[in-house]
């Protein structure tokens, strides 16, 4: 049984408290602490979820833990993740892995050098309707993959302090995108802008994506009263249309229109469920470190293309 702790229980960190809850339940997991600047929330979720609060995580760090959820505020992402690797816990970064590469980059060399699992919460992997859908491009269904288009725009969440739409939301449908086409981001244009929100912080976006044969394009921000969180992929031989609330799935050729039979389950139970099984067996997850870096490049690239007016390369 690992021993398993969360770092952070706001809205994103209760929900992972809660997903390792549940498995402390079936026998799979024991949930030893929580940890939040705001005792008062950590003792709240605590009592909830029948574990220990803690105010300090170096605290809960020490603990000996197994495995850990960081979802604290990204600008302190790497101090976090680095107490607990050099600890030997491995550990679960709640996307963007970091505030910057150069933070990022020292986040991956030292999970490496203490050979612990680093995973990046990139959550609409293991959407079903996402993982339905790469299953059906790979089968060759839809043809060659020509375009795939992302729409995720909604209200601004409270929780958001230090970063912009790009790095917070833009990032998700980044990373889906070239897990899509099975290929890394390999240039980047960006439009951005702040209409409400404090100057410095972008809350709409349009992001082009270059990849080798093909395109991508992310629309967000944080204006539309409704949230919406859809993908179109277009391929030569049909479109596909998901969306990622509802977990659907439909694709449309010149003969017929199916929907996609699809057993509908939480996404963030099913990452956290790869997590520990990565960790038990010393697997790499299909979201590593090296995934969130590249998204986070991307999302970075995307930012100082939307300031120059140019199209970007990424490395």
């Amino acid at each position: 049984m690992l021993r398993v702790g969360v770092v952070g229980v706001g809205n994103m960190g209760y929900h992972h408290a809660r997903a390792y809850s549940e498995l402390a339940r079936d026998g799979k997991v024991e949930l030893v602490g929580v940890a939040d600047a705001n005792f008062e929330r950590a003792k709240e979720v605590a009592k909830k979820f029948d574990t220990i609060p803690y105010a300090d995580y170096k605290k809960l760090a020490k603990e000996k833990l197994d495995a850990v959820t960081i979802a604290v505020p990204t600008s302190i992402h790497k101090q976090v993740a680095l107490e607990f690797i050099e600890a030997g816990t491995s550990v679960l970064v709640e996307k963007p892995i970091a505030d910057t590469i150069e933070n990022a980059e020292a986040i991956l060399r030292a999970a490496e050098e203490k050979d612990v699992t680093l995973m990046v919460g990139h959550i609409e992997r293991f959407n079903p309707a996402v993982l339905k859908l790469k299953e059906k491009i790979d089968e060759g269904l839809l043809g060659k993959i020509v375009t795939i288009s992302a729409k995720r725009v909604g209200p601004m969440a409270a929780r958001i302090r230090d970063v912009g739409i790009i790095i917070d939301l833009g990032v998700h449908d980044i990373d889906v995108i070239s897990f899509l086409f099975g290929e890394p981001v390999r240039t980047v244009y960006a439009k951005a802008g702040n209409v409400v929100h404090p100057a410095g912080v972008e809350d709409h976006a349009l992001i082009t994506l270059g990849f080798d044969d093909g395109s991508g394009i992310v629309e967000t921000n944080w204006l539309t009263p409704h949230k919406t969180r859809t993908l179109t992929v277009v391929g030569t031989a049909g479109i596909a249309y998901v969306d990622y609330i509802d977990q659907t799935l439909k694709i449309y050729n010149h003969e017929w229109i199916r929907e996609a039979k699809i057993e509908k389950r939480e996404p963030l139970k099913n990452e956290i469920e790869h997590f520990i099984e990565c960790v038990e067996h010393k697997k790499r997850p299909i979201t590593d470190g090296k995934a969130g870096l590249h998204a986070l490049k991307v999302a970075i690239k995307a930012l100082e293309s939307a300031r120059s007016g140019q199209v970007v390369g990424v490395e």
